[in-house]
């Protein structure tokens, strides 16, 4: 909120336009007053989450201030003035704006760095250049982050930079492998001679720093920073349009914090690596050289094949699959583009480490088997390794990569079941299923692995419906794996209320006849083509249609409107079903088929023609895609996110996809939310808001619109009731007869929160659809709205012990060991905050067991919350591993407090609010971080300012710097979010160590003992 803005706003003309955040002031509800009696009682103001407010009541109170002084003219009144405020708030009074510095000789420039940011420019005076060797001259230690590095550049500081190692001055530098602008020579020079610690972004787009910046740290806390545009180059130091934005620790510290942190995430990111000339002076000149600035290609086996961050999570998600749940046959889940091949071959490598493991590859397509084993020879750094199973023959290999069709030629049931140790199914063919349902049905490896783009389609059926690791689209965009997408809702005039509706979607002869000959819609098409295309000239489009006579009559009418189209045929469809193309043997048809579709992708690749149109999405493989048309609906999020992949994947030249989406009136069945889900990862109730306010939370370089008569479609269909009522959810359980809470959820596609939002629970909605429970108690009602905060367990111990405390048979408090006890207060106190009026525990534990529907209710969404653990927990380590917690997961605060010995019947945990509890009985200082409170510097760095007022020098801040000489110790919580339809927890980060720390406000970064799940980084 920009207080200062809005209040002026407002002082100049209270009557102005416009929707201004403001702080309610007095002038400001004089203002809104004169608002509401001229025009409506309704105008003028709506409500702002708030944001920050301890920073925007101090913003407000400093542009009060600084708006008075400007008015008085003398100095000593101003400095009395602001004497007379800082004595209202016991604070230091100001004298003179003065420079303290050592005497060390060097120039320390020339703008005070208590004024406000100022912008360098080789149009001004004094270069960049000149103002970088002013501030090296006076670094202590010094951080560079910048796409490319020339020896034109590095000379213009040379001096500057030898003066670095000769003072022993630590210098960081993240740089990128730009082909015709990094100078490898002016990195080698950087290492070998400056002293420079180098890493390297092999990638294009999505590890190229877009902003460039020196951050110069310094011991006495007056830290400085450039941040702009200009890399290290002669021209962009010395000449040219850069422009560069001056931050200091002192006028500008929340925006020098973030940049150290950015810097931080990138420094200890796998997407930059550590570089050294004599190792890696060969793999550096080999991304140079390729020029179309695409990533290098691994041609050798024996290099380091490491995962990016996302692989990373879904890898760390496998772990907790094998080794928490004891599950061996798992899915991942993500798009095209991704990785997922590489993700595959890192999981067997880890795998083959542990033990030597036989390993066969299924693919969806012959075309991709070559790929494939390239990829796995360079991951496992042998080019040796494995063979391609040609059809019809017999495999012999011990490692074998295959296609579907050729397992299939060959006969499935003839491989024996247990051959293979691994079997990794990468990516699923609709036209197979059957092959797939025979080959997972038939094979008993150790290890199962699936790989595929949506959890929609047939594939996770053969996994139990479970999806081991999952990016979503919006996620994979925002990591820059693949491109943005540039959506657009175009009304096309169709009316399909009436269309016919069979097995879940319009059926397709429906649609070809209001579709084909349809020449006004036709020419809504292409209209919309050309408008939305800066240059029809050079596009390669996709448009899908329905059958393969829509796809010949929209290439007829686009090559006759002077747009050269070509027409694909294979994808017929009978209502959602993809069927083959008749005529002919099935051998010859698919032997034409892939003809075909290799012609015409040649074709588009080469520009002879500029659109292709088809219905089979099982045959279209161009990177170069950079348009995509649908041109027919489908709510089916696994055949809308294929239907998009076909131009997600990067390309040289390609800075987005194109989403053209042709809407008309549609029937009530039809689900618009499903695909908006697919491209935004939003729920349904907030896709409404969101189309309403333009798709406002699209990863950066995304954009979403619909025009007037499709944004009015779309939301007259996003209209429909979609929480369910207590009445609606017994009758859906009634529906689905009587089964488990775990079942339910499964069968019904429904979330945790549909049952227990509001209150609500699955004991009661058992009741309502006339199933039957077990019997009360004398606080049931009471007891069953506290029953959801059992939804965040996720480690096996917590778990087991709370089962044991919830079976009406099972042992009493004094029966149970230290460890257990101590649980068990952990489950008491998350039931009852306040103790619940009891004189001790054994007699809380057998009053909750008096609760028998509550207690059994309590252990089935335990099952289901271990169930949906996606971290592997330890306990914690040193002198507190005797303590119930561990790190990684879930706990409310009165289980933190419980377990830390801090909660006790005579301090109950309800009333506690604070940002940090000292637990004497473990010596521990509990750390609970909510959000705003502090963020990941990186997976082992955590930067945590407290919402209380923490003085260095008190016992609370003298303990937390010398938590090591005083023996204590302090363990990290950190909440992810403040919001959610019952108690939010925290996520334990484990024990954490003392770094440093800033003044005024206090800020105090720790390192972790346990790196922090990479989600929790890129969550921020």
């Amino acid at each position: 909120m920009l207080a200062k803005v809005a209040w002026q706003s407002w002082r100049m003309d209270p009557l102005a336009d416009g929707i201004p955040d403001a702080v309610r002031t007095i002038r400001l509800e004089r203002t809104l007053a004169v608002l509401r009696t001229r025009f409506r009682p309704d105008a003028a103001t709506e409500a702002v989450e708030p944001v920050e407010s301890p920073e925007v009541i101090a913003r407000h109170v400093a542009d009060a201030v600084r708006s008075r002084i400007e008015t008085e003219p003398d100095d000593e009144r101003r400095i009395a003035l602001a004497n007379r405020v800082l004595a209202l708030l016991e604070a230091d009074v100001p004298g003179s704006l003065n420079r303290l510095m050592a005497f060390t000789g060097f120039d320390s420039g020339t703008v005070p760095r208590q004024l406000s940011p100022v912008v360098a420019d080789a149009a001004r005076a004094t270069s960049l250049a000149t103002a970088l060797r002013t501030e090296l001259a006076s670094a202590d230690r010094v951080d560079l982050l910048c796409g490319f590095i020339r020896r034109d550049g590095l000379r213009l500081l040379d001096d500057a930079l030898n003066d670095l190692r000769r003072r022993g001055v630590p210098f960081r530098v993240i740089t990128t492998a730009q082909p015709g602008a990094t100078d490898r020579a002016s990195i080698d020079h950087l290492v070998e001679h400056v002293g420079a610690e180098v890493r390297i972004g092999y990638g294009t787009e999505s590890t190229r720093p877009q902003a460039k910046a020196w951050l110069f740290h310094r011991t006495s806390g007056d830290d400085t920073a450039f941040v702009g545009s200009a890399n290290l180059s002669r021209a962009s130091l010395t000449e040219g349009m850069e422009w560069t934005l001056r931050l200091s620790g002192i006028a500008t510290p929340g925006l020098l914090r973030k940049f150290q942190a950015t810097f931080e995430g990138h420094w200890t990111s796998d997407a930059f690596l550590s570089y050294d000339p004599a190792r890696d002076a060969t793999r550096l000149d080999a991304a140079l050289t390729n020029g179309d600035g695409a990533p290098p290609t691994i041609s050798q086996a024996g290099l380091d094949v490491r995962p990016l961050p996302h692989q990373q999570e879904a890898l760390a998600a496998l772990d907790v699959e094998r080794d928490t749940h004891d599950r061996h046959r798992n899915l991942v889940v993500a798009a095209t583009g991704t990785g997922k091949t590489v993700l595959a071959a890192l999981d067997y490598r880890r795998l083959r480490e542990r033990r030597d493991a036989s390993l066969l590859v299924v693919v969806a397509r012959d075309a991709a088997l070559g790929p494939t084993l390239r990829t796995f020879r360079e991951t496992l750094g042998d080019e040796k390794f494995g063979a391609i199973h040609a059809a019809g023959k017999r495999p012999r290999r011990r490692h074998l990569f295959a296609s579907i069709d050729g397992l299939a030629e060959h006969g499935i049931e003839e491989l024996p079941a247990a051959r293979f140790d691994v079997v990794v199914v990468d990516g699923f063919d609709p036209a197979a299923a059957q092959a797939y349902t025979r080959l997972l049905a038939h094979l008993r490896p150790k290890e199962l692995l699936g790989l595929t783009v949506t959890s929609d389609d047939d594939l996770p059926h053969h996994f139990d419906g479970r999806v081991a690791y999952e990016l979503p689209l919006c996620d994979a965009v925002a990591a820059e794996l693949l491109v943005p997408v540039r959506y657009h809702g175009v009304a096309d005039g169709a009316d399909l209320s009436d269309a016919d509706w069979k097995l879940g979607a319009y059926d397709a002869g429906t649609l070809d006849a209001r579709y084909i000959g349809n020449d006004a819609r036709a020419d809504v098409v292409l209209t919309a083509l050309r408008e939305h295309v800066s240059d029809v000239d050079t596009m390669r489009v996709v448009g899908w249609c329905v059958s393969d006579a829509h796809a010949a009559y929209m290439a007829r009418v686009a090559t006759e409107s002077g747009i050269p189209a070509l027409a694909l045929a294979g994808g017929e469809r009978d209502g959602a079903n993809l069927v083959r193309g008749g005529g002919g043997s099935e051998h010859d048809d698919a032997t034409a088929l892939v003809a075909a579709a290799n012609e015409a992708v040649a074709a588009l690749r080469a520009g002879e023609v500029r659109v292709l149109f088809t219905a089979n999405e099982e045959t279209v493989d161009v990177p170069e895609v950079d348009t995509v048309l649908l041109l027919w609906p489908t709510d089916n999020p696994a055949r809308f996110l294929r239907q998009l992949g076909v131009g997600l994947r990067r390309a040289p030249g390609k800075a987005a996809l194109t989403v053209l989406d042709f809407i008309g009136t549609q029937r009530q069945e039809f689900r618009f939310d499903l695909r908006y889900r697919a491209l935004t990862g939003a729920s349904r109730r907030a896709l409404r808001r969101q189309v309403e306010q333009g798709f406002p939370a699209l990863p950066s370089g995304s954009r979403a619109v619909l025009d007037d008569d499709a944004r009015r479609i779309v939301l007259a269909n996003l209209g429909a009731p979609s929480r369910l009522s207590r009445g609606q959810l017994a009758a859906d359980v009634r529906s689905h007869g009587d089964l488990s809470l775990a079942t339910y959820l499964r069968e019904a596609d429904r979330e945790l929160s549909d049952v227990y939002r509001n209150g609500g629970s699955w004991t009661s909605a058992r009741r309502a659809a006339g199933f039957a429970t077990p019997s009360g108690g004398p606080d049931e009602d009471v007891l069953l709205r506290r029953v959801a905060a059992f939804v965040h367990v996720d480690d096996a111990e917590r778990a087991d012990v709370y089962r044991r405390l919830v079976d009406v048979d099972g042992p009493r408090y004094g029966q149970l060991t230290e460890r257990e006890q101590r649980v068990a207060r952990m489950l008491l106190f998350m039931v009852w905050p306040k103790r619940g009026g009891f004189a001790s525990y054994p007699a809380g534990l057998a009053h909750l067991r008096r609760h028998r529907a509550v207690c059994a209710e309590i252990a089935e969404l335990i099952d289901v919350a271990l169930d949906r653990a996606r971290h592997v927990s330890a306990p914690l380590d040193a002198e507190l591993a005797s303590v119930p917690l561990a790190s990684h997961a879930s706990y409310l605060r009165e289980e933190i407090l419980a377990a830390l010995g801090y909660a006790t019947l005579r301090r109950p945990p309800g009333g506690h609010t604070a940002g940090a509890a000292w637990c004497p009985a473990t010596h521990t200082d509990a750390l609970l971080v909510t959000p705003g409170a502090g963020e990941p510097v990186s997976t082992e760095l955590f930067r945590w300012r407290p919402r209380h007022r923490l003085s260095t020098s008190s016992a609370a801040g003298r303990r937390y710097l010398r938590h090591h000489e005083q023996g204590s110790h302090v363990v990290l919580f950190v909440r992810e979010t403040s919001t959610g339809d019952g108690p939010t927890p925290f996520r334990c980060l484990g024990r954490v160590s003392y770094v440093e720390h800033e003044d005024d406000p206090v800020s105090i970064t720790w390192r972790l003992h346990r790196p922090m799940p990479s989600d929790l980084v890129r969550g921020g």
